[in-house]
C-alpha cells in the first residue's frame, strides 16, 4: 500500500487516505486513538459479517496497526451527491429516476441491515441528516452502499433487548420520538440507566428525511414526493410499532419507480 496522504472522506475517528494496491486505488483506513479501539473493531467485525452487494467490499486488514482497506470510490460520501451531480459529466443522472433508485437503495440497504446476517441491526451512527448520509458512499455506477459500519447494535426481539443509541441524550427533529429523554418535561436530568430502548424502527422514522433530500429539486419530484405522501405519513407514526418494515416502504418506493417510467413511457409514445 501507498498512502498519499490526503483524506479519502471525513470521519472522526480513523484517519482515511487514498491509497494503491496491487495497481488499485483503496481507502486505507487507520485508527488515530485507541479511545476509539472498540469502535474500530465492532466495524471490522460487521464489515467481515455483513460482506455483499449492498456493503462496501473489504480488501484486508490487520489487526497490528489497525488499518483496514476497503474498495474505494471516487465520488465519496453521499452528503457530496448535489456536487457531484453539478458536474457536467454527471449531471445525466441528475433526474428523478436516478435519485429515486438511490432512495431505493437506500431503503433496501436498511432492509439488508434489519434482517441481515448478523442478526437485526440499527444504524446508531444516524443522529442528524448529515451523519446518516455520511454512512453511504456514492457508487461510479450511482448506487449505493453503506460503508460505515461501527455503530451497528443488535436488537434481540426474541429475549425482548432492544439498543440505546450511544449514552447521552439525543435530541432534534431527526432523531426518531422513542430516542428521546421520555422525562424531558418532567425536568428530570437525563440518565442513561432510565433511557427506555428501542429497535429498527427509529431507522424507519429517518427514511423521508433522507428521501426529500435524495430528490433535490428536478423535473418530476414532485410528483414522486405525491406518490410517496402515504408511506412517508406512516414512517413518520408516533408509536413505532405501527411503522412498516423497510421492505414495505422498498416495495411502495419499486411500485411508484415502475408506474412513472410506464407512465412516462405512454405519454412519450402519444407525441
Amino acid at each position: 500500500l501507498t498512502p498519499h496522504y490526503r483524506p479519502h472522506r471525513p470521519l472522526f475517528f480513523p484517519q482515511v487516505y487514498l491509497a494503491e494496491w496491487r495497481g488499485q486505488k483503496v481507502a486505507l483506513s487507520k485508527l488515530s486513538s485507541l479511545d476509539y479501539l472498540e469502535d474500530f473493531l465492532h466495524g471490522l467485525s460487521m464489515l467481515q459479517l455483513l460482506q455483499g452487494p449492498r456493503v462496501v467490499q473489504l480488501v484486508g486488514f490487520c489487526l497490528k496497526d489497525y488499518t483496514q482497506v476497503t474498495e474505494h470510490h471516487p465520488h465519496g460520501p453521499l452528503l457530496n451527491l448535489e456536487g457531484i451531480l453539478e458536474q457536467q459529466q454527471h449531471q445525466q443522472h441528475n433526474t428523478w429516476q436516478a435519485r429515486l433508485r438511490l432512495a431505493i437503495d437506500y431503503v433496501l440497504i436498511l432492509h439488508y441491515l434489519h434482517n441481515s446476517p448478523a442478526g437485526r441491526r440499527v444504524m446508531c451512527d444516524s443522529n442528524s441528516l448529515e451523519k446518516t448520509l455520511s454512512q453511504f458512499l456514492l457508487t461510479s455506477d450511482f448506487h449505493l452502499v453503506v460503508n460505515d459500519l461501527d455503530a451497528l447494535p443488535e436488537v434481540d426481539t426474541p429475549n425482548g433487548l432492544g439498543v440505546k443509541c450511544g449514552h447521552r441524550e439525543l435530541t432534534g427533529d431527526f432523531v426518531a420520538p422513542e430516542q428521546l429523554w421520555p422525562f424531558r418535561n418532567a425536568g428530570t436530568q437525563f440518565s442513561d440507566d432510565l433511557m427506555p430502548e428501542y429497535d429498527e424502527r427509529t431507522d424507519i422514522w429517518k427514511i423521508p428525511d433522507v428521501t426529500w433530500f435524495l430528490m433535490g429539486r428536478v423535473p418530476g419530484g414532485d410528483v414522486v414526493h405525491f406518490h410517496l405522501f402515504q408511506i412517508h405519513q406512516e414512517c413518520k407514526r408516533e408509536d413505532p410499532r405501527l411503522r412498516p418494515s423497510a421492505l414495505d416502504v422498498s416495495k411502495v418506493y419499486q411500485s411508484v419507480y415502475s408506474s412513472m417510467v410506464q407512465d412516462s413511457a405512454g405519454f412519450r409514445d402519444m407525441l
